[in-house]
């Protein structure tokens, strides 16, 4: 007995916008609209800012601030906080440090034993004034 390849059955889909009145279903409306939606928000996402705060350019940017208050004699500077501080903290592993050029601070960070250590300097002094 000899088995013969069965021959595919096309198939025809067919696919229309309009319902058979003649005009849009309600459900194919509704898919419409929201696409068009979703198209504006994210064409109106995509030329938005990012953020009105995230960058700082200009001489407001404390590290702008901080260069201007050291070169007008008003703090110290990173190096000579540092140099002052960082002999100081024994084993502990120095992250990098912060300025606040408004209360005119500079925030240490450092890490010991997994736990994230901070240290503020007094820009003017030099002085520790908290370690937490």
């Amino acid at each position: 007995m000899q088995y013969e390849a069965a021959m595919p059955v096309p198939i025809k889909i067919s696919f229309s916008l309009r319902s058979t009145r003649g005009g849009y279903s309600k459900a194919m409306m509704t898919k419409i609209i929201s696409l068009i939606l979703a198209l504006f928000l994210s064409i109106t996402a995509l030329t938005m800012p990012v953020s009105a705060g995230a960058r700082r350019d200009g001489p407001t940017d404390d590290q702008g601030n901080v260069r201007a208050d050291v070169q007008k004699g008003k703090v110290k500077s990173l190096r000579e906080i540092e140099s002052a501080v960082l002999p100081r903290m024994g084993g502990m592993q120095y992250l990098g440090p912060e300025y606040d050029s408004i209360a005119q601070v500079y925030r240490l960070k450092f890490i010991e034993d997994g736990r994230v250590r901070f240290v503020d300097v007094d820009a003017k002094t030099g002085k520790v004034i908290r370690q937490r």
